[in-house]
């Protein structure tokens, strides 16, 4: 996957670092080939203004994520473009995420399994319920 920089990142607010720093399940909605809708619950840890979630190298999603970015990436707190970080052959961020939303359990074995991090930059936040205007 490509980087895309569209030069509308935006900040994140204290309420959705919150959310994506505990343990709460996020959703990723691609495209399949045909058009139809595929989506997969998935762990999500923020790494500054950014998401990161780890998947497995040609899986549905990782390969829908390669084609052309025209796909959402669904969260609570918002949505932007996708993009393949690295390669995880030690599967660090999976181990991570087991901690956080596992209790410390381990991962299932999956020794033939190539894992990636997969970088979401948020383009738009969305909080609800909505944050009262300033006075």
């Amino acid at each position: 996957m490509r980087p895309v920089n569209t030069g509308t990142d935006i900040t994140l607010n204290d309420a959705a670092r919150e959310v994506l720093d505990g343990p709460h399940f996020a959703e990723i909605a691609t495209s399949n080939a045909d058009g139809r809708p595929q989506s997969s619950v998935i762990f999500v840890k923020r790494d500054g203004d950014t998401v990161v979630f780890s998947t497995i190298k040609g899986r549905l999603k990782t390969r829908n994520m390669a084609r052309p970015p025209r796909q959402p990436a669904g969260r609570r707190q918002g949505e932007g473009p996708l993009r393949r970080d690295r390669e995880d052959p030690d599967k660090r961020l999976l181990d991570e995420m087991y901690d956080l939303y596992m209790g410390g359990m381990a991962p299932a074995p999956e020794p033939d399994a190539e894992r990636l991090i997969v970088r979401i930059t948020p383009e738009k936040g969305y909080q609800f319920p909505p944050v009262p205007a300033a006075a």
